[in-house]
């Protein structure tokens, strides 16, 4: 028996200089992506290890709450009592937290706990929870809204080059809806009737717009139109998708199947695309088996590598969402193969940033011990 008492957290901050040109998605800073790796050790031996990638700074805000508020409840308690410390993390936290920076620590604990759980049991974590499927379809993310139609096209192509059958596209903030209905007329005529173009807004429209700007994209024959409206304004989605033939999803800007429910009680839309960041792997498993209940099928937020022991065990599974922005940081990425994304078989979930980066990109963190 391995004794998987937990005896030391450590966390790494990095900033990681882009690999070529950075994303024109006028969110990110230029310069570098954000990386907090979290390493829970175990008495027996083993490590974990969870990670958050946040978009737009709270690098250092998220290693201060993991410090102060999270590893005093985790140092000495059993690693595969997942489900336990998931509670204990919630409700300790639950008068600063409930959403934010306080679920985003819990997140990169509760990952780190998993890979230690697949560890010991010597099982990917799609094992380990019931394989459903060998693989599942992934859609290339990353046409940004900063590029120009031509350059939009271009990036587009070079995902279905790869053999991807889906490509998604992003809208608003930047341009009026009317040039945001040119390019999407512009990619349909490029790419043909064979390949799935999904539009990502940001939380950039109002209602009224959205269904403005949607009645002229209906006739594209989009997949999805995705976060139309801020997160907040479920009835401002209702409106929206009872108005548009496209469907209309989100989900990734909310935390915990709380924060989701409304998306049930009154299903509107038929995809949803949570993050593992706002709850952690505990929740997102809740979250698609909640959401199998009511037929909706889930595509999560971003980070591909992870997700898919997710997406693979369970029935419901949409696309995968394939950012190709951070394949340079794993020691094995997981990279599409013929459009469709197959978890690796490394006892956890398998990711392994590269050594160089933790030693060469490090800008803090810290190590807690029992």
């Amino acid at each position: 028996m391995i004794d998987t008492t937990i005896t030391a957290m450590r966390t790494t901050l990095l900033e990681v200089p882009w690999e070529g040109e950075p994303p024109a998605n006028g969110i990110m800073p230029p310069t570098h992506r954000e990386f907090l790796v979290l390493e829970l050790e175990t008495k027996g031996g083993l490590t974990g290890m969870g990670y958050l990638q946040p978009l737009s700074g709270g690098l250092h805000t998220l290693d201060a709450c993991l410090k102060e508020m999270i590893a005093p409840q985790v140092i000495g308690r059993d690693a595969t009592a997942v489900e336990e410390i998931w509670q204990a993390l919630w409700k300790s936290t639950y008068w600063m937290g409930r959403g934010g920076i306080a679920t985003w620590a819990l997140s990169a604990v509760d990952v780190a706990l998993w890979d230690i759980v697949g560890k010991r049991a010597g099982l990917p974590l799609f094992r380990l929870w019931g394989k459903c499927w060998d693989e599942v379809a992934a859609y290339g993310s990353g046409v940004w809204r900063g590029l120009d139609r031509d350059a939009m096209i271009d990036r587009a192509k070079h995902f279905t080059g790869m053999g991807l059958k889906a490509i998604k596209m992003q809208a608003a903030h930047i341009r009026p809806w009317r040039e945001d209905v040119k390019n999407v007329a512009a990619m349909r005529d490029a790419l043909g009737d064979g390949i799935e173009i999904m539009i990502d807004a940001n939380m950039g429209w109002t209602a009224d717009t959205a269904i403005q700007a949607g009645h002229h994209l209906d006739q594209y024959d989009l997949y999805w139109l995705e976060e139309p409206v801020v997160c907040e304004d479920f009835d401002g989605y209702q409106r929206i998708a009872a108005a548009l033939k496209t469907r209309v999803v989100g989900g990734e800007s909310h935390f915990t199947r709380y924060d989701l429910r409304p998306f049930f009680k009154t299903p509107s839309s038929p995809i949803l695309q949570p993050d593992h960041q706002r709850g952690g792997l505990t929740e997102l498993r809740k979250i698609a088996n909640v959401a199998e209940t009511w037929g909706v099928q889930i595509a999560p937020h971003l980070f591909h590598e992870l997700t898919v022991h997710l997406m693979v065990s369970i029935p419901n599974a949409n696309y995968l969402e394939y950012m190709d922005w951070n394949d340079d940081i794993w020691v094995n990425p997981v990279i599409p193969v013929d459009g469709m994304i197959r978890p690796g078989e490394e006892p956890g979930h398998g990711l392994e940033f590269k050594p160089e980066l933790i030693s060469s990109c490090k800008v803090g963190g810290f190590e807690t011990r029992s």
